[in-house]
């Protein structure tokens, strides 16, 4: 190559540069950011339970119910048996409250009065969201023109403070089968009330979820188990197979009261295994031996 030649070369390399500076820059987008497929925490990836759809409960005629009682019970997550209703990984109430917010649940009101339908009072995501945290005013003091401000603090509700669920059932006997049945009808978180000095005052529902409409979203999230890490159970399979703990604190009675508001201590809880006892013996006395 001549010098004459070089020159040129270096001169054109150059022009190409003063062009190149006076460009504007171009922002980046996600696709200008360099291609990374995130790993899999497994061997394989679980879509199984994801994929999974719940076939709707059998049709029942009215006619062929002969006996039915309403029964609601208490899920205490901090017994043995309950402790994935409190996973680390995936709260159940987290599942139910987020799935509220966004829509894809209906939650409902708890009713003031007695007799009143759980499932009377539709609530709207906003109303959910406020009832998932805790509004504070906090009072601060600026340390040097010793100015008040009074700023709105904000405290959403930890999972791990639900401590209950309750839960509202219906146990029948079906004619056509001639056997015993139960229909979870909806539950509710329960929360605890405390007064200014933290001192307990009592519990109450949060809110009522209407069970048969979020049978798909539980069949979506698996149950933890402690014996395998691949079993493939939902929570829709877990209240299915009533592989939960729990006792009586009402049944459906004239008066509408509560096994509490007659009974105390070990009464309480003997009153609630007599109601189980009574249930349970009703299927042997609908057959003629």
């Amino acid at each position: 190559m001549s010098f004459k030649s070089l020159l040129s070369l270096v001169a054109m390399v150059f022009v190409a540069g003063q062009i190149m500076a006076q460009l504007p820059e171009v922002p980046r987008t996600e696709s200008s950011e360099p291609f990374f497929e995130k790993p899999i925490d497994d061997i394989v990836e679980k879509r199984i339970v994801n994929e999974r759809r719940v076939l709707p409960d059998e049709p029942i005629r009215e006619a062929d119910i002969l006996w039915e009682k309403r029964i609601w019970r208490v899920i205490d997550v901090r017994e043995k048996i309950n402790a994935p209703f409190n996973y680390p990984g995936e709260y159940f109430f987290k599942i139910i409250i987020d799935a509220a917010m966004n829509g894809e649940i209906t939650a409902y009101d708890v009713p003031s009065d007695p007799g009143v339908s759980e499932f009377s009072y539709p609530l709207e995501p906003s109303e959910v969201a406020s009832l998932a945290a805790t509004v504070d005013t906090v009072i601060s003091y600026d340390p040097d023109t010793y100015e008040e401000s009074i700023t709105i603090a904000r405290t959403e509700v930890n999972p791990e403070d639900i401590k209950k669920f309750r839960i509202k059932e219906v146990w029948y006997f079906d004619r056509k089968y001639s056997v015993l049945k139960v229909r979870i009808l909806g539950f509710a978180p329960i929360i605890d009330k405390y007064d200014e000095n933290d001192n307990f005052l009592f519990d109450r529902p949060m809110f009522w979820v209407y069970y048969p409409e979020c049978r798909e979203l539980l069949s979506r999230h698996r149950v933890f188990s402690e014996f395998n890490d691949a079993a493939l159970v939902s929570w829709e399979d877990l209240f299915q197979m009533r592989k939960f703990s729990s006792y009586i604190f009402k049944e459906s009675n004239v008066f509408d009261r509560r096994i509490q508001d007659y009974a105390t201590g070990i009464d309480l809880l003997l009153e609630g295994e007599k109601i189980k006892a009574d249930i349970f013996n009703k299927e042997h006395d609908m057959w003629t031996y």
